[in-house]
């Protein structure tokens, strides 16, 4: 929760339809058959679809019977929210063991800094070495890797190389590697991306030959940030996040429930628990993801990102509750886990109360320590607990460096 590092340089790690690359390592032998992920919200439309299948002819945002009438073969698969996100937090906690300054982005997704790693690994080929080292014992393969000058360069070379390969743009070159890149790796909109089409732009470097007004005349502040990213303007570092240690309330059932009414209850329950936590004192909760265990092996995940950092229970209920109305969970649900994952410094009077309330903990630990050692002094008879002081830390003798004095809480 303190404030973030920085990296100018990135390597980014992509790795194309994350969620059925994590089935098909779970699956043995499942990635020779041609597949497909059910959407999370509907089970009549597919998500993602295995390479195999799109020779077929399948589609993302196809209907089951479509596909089928397509590829007879087809293996549909259920969406496990809770084990891609999972996998994406293992993947996560492999990086940081490369770098400190990992930030992720959708799944599958990640931005790592190596500003100083030279002085570790060497050179970017050896860096970008290291990092397919750390993340390939996780079973993941297709990853694909780019390095360069901010996030925008990096993720564009990670997106124009082959699986398991990586293409390394040295500083100083990215308007040359830029300029022949397609525009649709651009963040665009279906509707920008098919105005720069008929205006016959169709590659960074076209966008960027033209006047950097008349692109901002034409699209406003977007097409400002277009044309700055693909002229090489733009270099966004890479923002280290410091990983949260979520707050976590679990509710179990005895049987199986798929009311929604009782769902609602158990949640305000959580986050009512949840809100009481003492490290959630002083902080304000900015993003919230809701787990529901189902019968069976399956599982049901919300993400929720709050607009306005808050601690009100309400204003966090609402968005889950939202969810849980317009894509309930297909089962019953037998687990419930709410996990406050981000938060946000408080307001002055929230850091007050949340120094007084640990001042009050240590007030309240050393009583307990001081009735503590009362006790065992009168089982004992003597002193028996010491505190460790260093007396001579340049002495080589152990006994020399360190004394022991009585201690009283």
């Amino acid at each position: 929760m303190s404030r973030s590092s920085t990296s100018s340089l990135a390597a980014c790690v992509w790795i194309p339809l994350f969620p059925l690359r994590c089935e098909e390592a779970r699956h043995e032998g499942l990635a020779v058959y041609p597949t497909a992920l059910l959407a999370p919200d509907t089970t009549r439309k597919l998500w993602q679809v295995s390479s195999l299948a799109r020779h077929a002819g399948v589609k993302p945002g196809m209907t089951v019977s479509q596909a089928i009438g397509l590829c007879p073969t087809l293996r549909l698969l259920e969406p496990d929210p809770v084990h891609y996100d999972d996998c994406f937090a293992s993947l996560l906690s492999a990086l940081n063991e490369v770098s400190p300054v990992v930030e992720p982005g959708d799944l599958g997704l990640v931005y790592v800094g190596t500003d100083g790693l030279e002085g570790i690994f060497g050179r970017p080929d050896r860096i970008l070495a290291a990092i397919r080292e750390a993340v390939r014992p996780s079973g993941r393969p297709t990853i694909r890797l780019g390095w360069g000058q901010g996030k925008f360069v990096a993720w564009v070379a990670a997106s124009r190389s082959k699986p398991d390969d990586a293409i390394i743009v040295p500083v100083g070159t990215e308007q040359a590697f830029l300029a022949s890149q397609p525009i649709s790796v651009l963040p665009l909109d279906s509707d920008t991306h098919r105005r720069l089409r008929q205006l016959g732009i169709r590659s960074l470097g076209a966008l960027a030959a033209l006047p950097e007004e008349a692109v901002t005349a034409q699209f406003g502040a977007l097409g400002r940030r277009l044309w700055r990213l693909a002229a090489g303007r733009i270099a966004e570092p890479v923002e280290g996040r410091i990983a949260p240690e979520p707050i976590v309330a679990a509710l179990t059932f005895f049987t199986p429930v798929g009311e929604r009414e009782l769902l609602a209850h158990a949640l305000d329950q959580l986050i009512a628990r949840a809100l009481k936590a003492p490290r959630r004192i002083g902080w304000r909760v900015h993003a919230v993801r809701l787990r529901a265990d189902l019968e069976g092996t399956s599982s049901w995940l919300a993400t929720i990102l709050l607009k306005d950092a808050t601690a009100d229970a309400e204003r966090i209920g609402a968005p889950l509750k939202t969810r849980l109305e317009q894509s309930p969970p297909t089962g019953g649900v037998e687990r419930l886990v709410l996990e406050f994952t981000a938060f946000a410094p408080g307001t002055s009077e929230l850091q007050l109360f949340a120094r007084d309330a640990q001042a009050a903990a240590r007030a309240g630990q050393q009583r307990a320590l001081q009735s503590a050692a009362r006790e065992i002094r009168m089982r004992v008879k003597r002193a028996a607990l010491y505190h460790v002081i260093e007396v001579q830390p340049w002495s080589r003798l152990p006994e020399r460096r360190y004394a022991l004095i009585d201690y009283e809480p």
